[in-house]
């Protein structure tokens, strides 16, 4: 995990300022202003971060939709679809699963904009693209 924090750090360049926050990001988006962009990547690792440590994944939920909700910056988040194979046959994927899914539904019906990227293709779900 730590090369692949490395390589997206290198891919994205000086111009980006990099936070790793795994558990708690009302730090970093409280102190955005209204003038900056947060790519926030990825939704699923907070989410998967909580759920290892066996947090209360809806108070977390709540509190993190919250925070979007309130971040006075554009919100670009970062979230994996993977309700669309098969069902795990173990009950921590199963309930990730089903936790990765009520994330991204809740996100959805918050956000202004909702870009599905598949095969490096965007398909606006939801709103339009600026």
């Amino acid at each position: 995990m730590r090369l692949k924090v490395e390589q997206h750090i290198a891919q994205r360049g000086t111009g980006w300022t990099t936070i790793e926050a795994p558990f708690d990001l009302s730090p970093a988006l409280n102190g955005m202003t209204r003038n900056q962009i947060c790519l926030l990547d990825c939704a699923t690792m907070w989410l998967t971060n909580h759920l290892l440590a066996e947090h209360d994944l809806k108070r977390e939920q709540t509190a993190f939709l919250d925070l979007l909700q309130n971040c006075p910056a554009e919100v670009v988040v970062v979230s994996n679809e993977v309700g669309q194979g098969i069902v795990p046959d173990n009950a921590l994927s199963r309930r990730f699963r089903e936790a990765q899914g009520r994330l991204n539904i809740a996100m959805a019906a918050q956000a202004d904009v909702v870009v599905q990227v598949t095969a490096g293709l965007p398909l606006v779900l939801k709103g339009q693209l600026p």
